[in-house]
């Protein structure tokens, strides 16, 4: 991830596939997972759409800032920082 995502913003999307929930996987996982955030979709989901999960990760992110966004740029601007 790390080599990919050298910028730190890589992100693994566990869906609990049988590879992913192995020991070793879980193993791995648990001791790496300060070093890139992940998605946890229910297991052996059909739906591996991320969208309303990106969307809800930026929503909570813009909410949490302070000042709060006034104006429809300044949501703009928050959306791409964040």
């Amino acid at each position: 991830m790390s080599i990919v995502h050298s910028d730190g913003l890589g992100q693994f999307q566990l869906d609990n596939a049988t590879p992913h929930a192995s020991r070793v996987a879980t193993k791995w996982l648990q001791e790496h997972s300060s070093d890139f955030r992940h998605f946890h979709w229910p297991p052996k989901s059909l739906e591996m759409n991320i969208t309303e999960d990106i969307r809800d990760v930026l929503r909570h992110a813009v909410e949490k800032r302070s000042p709060p966004p006034r104006t429809p740029m300044d949501s703009l601007t928050a959306l791409q920082e964040s």
